[in-house]
């Protein structure tokens, strides 16, 4: 390794696209020079079947317009697409099988490794796993230390195998600083295992067991892939003559070297939509940043030639990211992306006329363009030929001059109607922000558009993606979970920052120019003082760049040529992926049970999944995810496992029917995933009462993961009971004595047990009052990790009779059902509407608002997530759409109050008025507008567009002052009176109305 001390610094950009390879080379230290620095550019269609080939065919060009420079480039930045299409494309020569090892003793094992992997590419890349001792809790405790003879014999399972692809991944491991249990079984793997690639996962990604360990699996998959892209590209630098650095531009819209990117490839799966965005930002440097000493907010719009790409460029110069999970493949992953909305607007979109309307797109000719665009003397009528007759764009006239100004016209009118509408989804406030266009069919794109403070094309728009590439910095980010009662917040702060700074010079940042550029600090839940803070810091690359060591390539005998073209192997080709069930036709199976002829709902994959979906939505925000519930559930369904739902008048006047559910931190859980804490919990109960057995099992509460959790317990995997189709709450409510079962008969709450999973277990068998109760176990819950399995002295029918919320899981399951119609049918924009003719009509439920996340507020208090979401009004055609409800209230914005559910919804008038919308016990659920689907307060985040929907509550909790006492305003601390939003209507059984049917 080596450096090299330069008169200029130059750098060379490239990004390889499916249907351009652009380049450009650059003079950095000179960024306020008329050209921005740039010295020459190319831009080239990706038509070679050898993306190496491509890549140094850009360079060569660039290099030869630039004259003699070679040695003046310091560094080439490639941004690629080449290792997540390897993904994409279920390519068997290009991915490996993996081993996953995990590292708990206790937990993660009943969610297995690939659970989350679709089922082609899980047969093409799960090659084993297994697990031994190890793990941390979430104060960073060991949950058990590592032991050697259990991970040589893992070693010894793999060897046999075959296998030279392995992860490991411990619970919680991004945290653990003293014991390096990931890095202590690398240690031995690596003795064990000589010449296998062994990957940690805490070095791949962040908190979340589930998605990290994906990252893991799939960095790990392609690793000698990478490595002979890496060497390809370093083979064509050697004959272009270039000694320089190699770097690869990444997700973020930092760069990566070319050491680090054969050991970490993930890292530069989408780094496209970041190089065009980045890229903008510096061409546009006299408009866009220069005007003000305050940095503003820009929209890119990057017009390709058959996609429109469109993001925010946030005030650090960098993109707003999606959300905290992104999807690869099909797999959930936890690296951020770029938001970027697309739309199938292109230079080579198809325009039609059809009844003196004018449609274009979304298909388009694409990279064949000049062959059969009008202009280049082809047959069809492109957005690129309406340019041209218009004027805006050179090329022959005469080729169409048949287009008449009226097509030319509408044309126009809709290219803009389809810019606006995509810019206004992605703003997060009314404002206007200028636009940026870049990409090479920007020239189809009108110079003024509704919304936008100015549209500016800067110079080398067409190469902006190239440009980004080049101009990339270097950064470094920090996530992790501190506790505030040992070290004050700011001091955390500042230990954070300046590990982020750290990491960024470490990874080759220039130091005087590195600097936070995000922070964020979350509250963890129902955890004493802890607190998450992520922090990412960038600076530029340090002009005198270290060369990378040469990637080693392992087997001489691979071909090194790298093809676009997808793979032909049909090894692995008889796993297909499942089909999608017809909504429409679809009919649960309910069947009487043989011996007392009771009618029972067998539940199936869709019906598992509509209850998930409905679940999350009747959470109001909070409950938790329940998607690790339902992936255990699919898997048992999948092998053979029955689960069995019944009506509440299918139970015997004397059944014994148990209830319970989780209790604790979503942080825990998600690292922990779903164990058998619960059903531990039952044990313990049952023990302790002296029970042999019960009659059937019920839930805590519907909303959320706990809305899935019954389900588990009455499995033929577990105790082969039926489930009740009623919970206690008939929504989700963040502490355990808000039950129907409390508002009307103290004392049902004891006995109860909880168990942590891990060997400890609490019965409490006696309390002065209810919420004791609560306030008791929750204190030894984060004494026993922070999570905890809890179980109740079972209850009678005639309780759940008078008592219950009844047909809650027929309820989610109505809900979920609308939400597949609505993805199923392409009709999401009405899917709130469709949601409220399952759960009663009008006069049960409202759209209480349309609108736009604009603020964000989390803070914890005594063990819950406390904070409030505002939403904005949304532009009138996604306010009140062809064919949707209007909202409750219009214009100004909302604010909705959330401790782990939503509280309240305030709306605020443009005058200044105010006014409530909906109170506690009624139902406050948020929807995704574009999905239907619910966000919980882990998800909340600027710029969403979202619906605002309001459920009628059971009358188990209006029809008393106690009910409102526990469940209403005052509840939660607000001194406000309760309106009721609406009717109940009490949920049709799905049990009753199928069981005729078969």
């Amino acid at each position: 390794m080596g450096s090299i001390q330069t008169e200029r610094s130059l750098r060379i950009g490239v990004d390889v696209g499916g249907t351009n390879t652009d380049a450009v080379i650059m003079d950095v230290g000179n960024p306020g020079s008329p050209d921005r620095g740039i010295i020459a550019f190319h831009k080239c269609s990706t038509t070679s079947p050898n993306v190496t080939n491509g890549i140094e065919s850009a360079v060569r060009s660039v290099l030869e317009q630039a004259g003699d420079c070679r040695s003046d480039v310091h560094c080439l930045v490639i941004g690629t697409t080449h290792f997540l299409n390897a993904i994409i494309e279920n390519d068997t020569r290009r991915l490996s099988k993996v081993a996953v090892v995990r590292l708990s003793k206790s937990f993660t094992k009943e969610i297995p490794p690939f659970s989350d992997f679709p089922p082609r590419l899980r047969s093409i890349l799960h090659g084993y796993h297994g697990y031994v001792d190890g793990g941390l809790s979430i104060d960073g405790a060991q949950e058990a230390p590592i032991v050697e003879s259990q991970v040589v014999a893992e070693c010894q399972k793999i060897k046999a195998l075959g296998l030279t692809s392995v992860v490991v991944c411990g619970v919680f491991s991004p945290l653990d600083k003293n014991y390096r249990q990931e890095a202590k079984v690398r240690d031995i793997m690596m003795r064990e295992l000589p010449g296998v690639d062994i990957v940690c996962s805490s070095e791949v990604s962040n908190i979340g067991f589930l998605e990290r360990e994906n990252a893991a699996i799939l960095n790990a998959t392609i690793l000698n892939f990478a490595r002979r892209t890496i060497r390809g590209f370093q083979t064509a630098m050697k004959r272009l003559g270039l000694t320089c650095a190699l770097f690869i531009s990444q997700n973020d819209g930092t760069v990566i070297d070319a050491t680090a990117a054969a050991r970490f490839p993930i890292k530069t799966f989408s780094s496209g939509p970041t190089n065009s965005m980045r890229g903008a930002a510096y061409l546009s440097l006299d408009h866009f940043g220069h005007k003000s000493t305050k940095r503003t907010s820009a929209i890119v719009v990057d017009v390709g030639g058959t996609t429109t790409d469109v993001g925010i460029l946030l005030p650090s110069g960098f993109p707003r990211q999606a959300s905290a999970y992104s999807s690869v493949g099909g797999v959930t992953i936890n690296f951020a992306m770029p938001h970027v909305e697309s739309i199938g607007l292109g230079g080579g979109s198809l325009v039609r006329q059809s009844d003196s309307k004018i449609t274009i797109g979304p298909d388009s000719v694409g990279h064949n363009l000049v062959r059969e665009a009008r202009v280049y003397g082809g047959q069809t009528l492109t957005a690129t030929d309406i340019a041209v007759a218009s004027g805006k764009l050179v090329g022959d006239p005469n080729l169409v001059k048949d287009v008449t100004g009226a097509i030319v016209t509408q044309s126009h009118i809709r290219i803009k109607e389809m810019l606006e509408d995509v810019i206004d989804k992605v703003k997060s406030s009314p404002d206007p922000l200028p636009v940026l266009l870049v990409g090479g069919g920007s020239v189809i794109c009108p110079m003024e558009l509704k919304g936008v403070s100015e549209v500016i094309l800067p110079k080398f728009f067409s190469v902006a993606n190239a440009v980004g590439a080049a101009i990339a910095r270097v950064g470094g980010t920090i996530d992790t979970i501190r506790n505030v009662a040992d070290t004050p917040l700011l001091e955390i702060l500042k230990q954070v920052d300046e590990a982020a700074i750290d990491q960024a010079i470490l990874a080759g940042a220039r130091p005087d120019t590195v600097e936070v550029v995000e922070r964020d600090a979350i509250p963890i839940p129902y955890v004493t003082g802890q607190i998450r803070v992520i922090t990412r810091a960038v600076g530029d690359l340090s002009t005198t760049a270290l060369v990378p060591n040469e990637i080693a390539e392992e087997d001489p005998e691979a071909d090194p040529e790298l093809s676009l073209e997808s793979a032909k192997s049909t090894k692995y080709l008889e796993v297909t992926d499942s089909k999608e069930v017809d909504v429409a036709t679809y009919r649960p199976k309910v069947v009487r049970n043989f011996q007392n002829g009771v009618p029972e709902w067998y539940l199936s994959e869709t019906d598992i999944e509509w209850l998930r979906d409905g679940c999350y939505i009747l959470g109001c925000a909070g409950g938790g995810s329940p998607k690790a519930e339902y992936i255990k559930l699919r898997d048992q369904i999948r092998a053979g496992k029955t689960i069995r739902v019944i009506d509440r008048s299918g139970l015997a006047e004397d059944a014994r029917v148990y209830w319970g559910g989780n209790m604790g931190s979503p942080a825990v859980s998600v690292e922990r995933l779903s164990g058998t804490e619960v059903l531990q919990a039952v044990g313990e109960m049952m023990e302790y009462l002296g029970h042999e057995s019960f009659d059937a099992v019920m839930g805590l509460e519907i909303g959320g993961a706990n809305g899935l959790e019954p389900l588990l317990i009455g499995s033929s995997h577990s105790y082969d009971r039926p489930v009740v189709d009623a919970d206690w709450m008939g929504r989700a409510y963040p502490t355990y004595w808000q039950t129907t079962l409390a508002v009307y008969e103290s004392g049902q709450l004891v006995p109860c047990a909880i168990a942590s999973g891990d060997g400890k277990t609490i019965i409490m068998t006696k309390s002065p009052n209810d919420e004791i109760v609560d306030r008791a176990l929750r204190a030894s819950c984060s004494e026993m990790g922070s999570r905890v399995g809890m179980a109740v002295k079972p209850t009678t029918k005639q309780r759940i009779v008078d008592y219950g919320v009844s047909n809650t899981l027929s309820l989610a399951w109505r809900i979920g059902r609308a939400v597949a119609i609505s993805r199923q049918n392409c009709t999401t924009h009405t899917v709130v509407e469709q949601i409220i003719d399952e759960v009663g009509g009008p006069s049960s439920a409202k759209v209480l608002f349309r609108g736009k996340i604009v603020g964000v507020e989390r803070r914890l208090f005594k063990g819950h997530s406390y904070g409030e979401v505002v939403i904005q009004q949304a532009k009138e055609s996604d306010q009140e759409a062809e064919n949707t409800t209007p909202a409750v209230a219009t214009g100004g914005i909302v604010k909705i109050p959330f401790k782990n559910e939503n509280i309240y919804v305030q709306h605020v008038a443009e005058d200044g008025s105010t006014r409530y919308l909906a109170t506690v016990p009624d139902l406050i659920c948020i929807l995704d507008t574009r999905s239907g689907l619910s966000l919980g307060v882990p998800e909340f985040r600027y710029g969403l567009i979202v619906t605002v929907l309001g459920l009628a509550c059971s009358p188990r909790w209006t029809d008393t002052a106690r009910g409102l006492e526990y469940g209403g305003p005052q509840a939660f601390g607000y001194d406000m009176p309760y309106e009721p939003l609406g009717t109940y209507v009490e949920p049709k059984s799905v049990v009753l109305e199928y069981v005729d049917e078969l």
